[in-house]
């Protein structure tokens, strides 16, 4: 089975990197569109972006001031129009060489969401404190939410578009990761991993993670599960029971339910 995939790149003063990852993304093998949202970049991202958007499968949208990841990647939802979402950083530290890993799942008919795993795969470390920290999210993760996943905070989470669009996102920063996982997980989704390669940057390089995105990770999390209730009627599921939505061939794609700034 083909599916048709909506890659999502939220940007923000990555004029090092940003050219050679799209070339890259576009040179998969699969029927695409790439969604570029630029957030406000100060250092000629933006300039890049203009000049790329007149590649075939390539829409772009800039905010004019700095909203954070998550504010990014809602844009790129809302224009979303494949069976598939990917969420595709554009530094070099995910290989978009990695999609068909990531998508085999879905496409035989053994998952709807699946996330790219740091713990199995080869990888180098930014520090030991990120990795520990890290591990840490991940396990306030499967401790609230009474599953087992080894990596909450990998950039790769694929997803059938249906199931994006039934979470209610409000996200502006790397609170983004907590947001989306938790909330797949209030709405039954179980999570499908595979391993995936990493090669973490430096700060030198541009690494944007702190410890306290770390914190706000904890606290979103903690949000997140308490408001299971109301996700849950959102979508239109039970409050009483954790079954999870009904497959994509009999439900038709809701809107997104996303909170953006113009």
């Amino acid at each position: 089975m083909t599916l048709r995939l909506s890659i999502l790149m939220p940007a923000y003063n990555e004029a090092r990197t940003i050219e050679k990852v799209v070339d890259t993304v576009l040179a998969t093998p699969y029927d695409k569109e790439l969604i570029i949202v630029d957030d406000g970049s100060t250092d000629g991202t933006r300039e890049i972006i203009e000049r790329l958007a007149g590649r075939p499968g390539v829409q772009v949208f800039f905010h004019q001031r700095n909203q954070g990841k998550g504010a990014a990647v809602r844009t790129a939802l809302k224009q979303a129009g494949g069976e598939v979402v990917i969420i595709q950083d554009c530094d070099l530290e995910y290989d978009p060489h990695e999609y068909g890993v990531l998508l085999a799942p879905i496409e035989e008919g053994r998952a709807d969401v699946v996330f790219g795993s740091r713990s199995f795969g080869s990888h180098n470390a930014f520090s030991f404190w990120f990795v520990m920290g890290n591990k840490l999210v991940t396990l306030a993760t499967n401790v609230l939410f009474d599953c087992y996943i080894t990596d909450m905070e990998t950039c790769y989470k694929v997803m059938r578009l249906d199931a994006a669009r039934r979470l209610t996102l409000t996200a502006r920063g790397f609170e983004l990761e907590p947001e989306i996982t938790g909330g797949l997980l209030n709405l039954g989704y179980r999570i499908y991993e595979v391993p995936i390669s990493y090669a973490a940057r430096s700060r030198e390089e541009g690494k944007k993670l702190t410890w306290k995105d770390g914190v706000r990770a904890l606290s979103t999390l903690l949000r997140v599960r308490a408001s299971r209730r109301r996700h849950r009627i959102a979508a239109g599921l039970s409050p009483l029971t954790m079954a999870p939505p009904p497959s994509p061939a009999s439900v038709a794609s809701a809107p997104a339910k996303v909170e953006v700034d113009a």
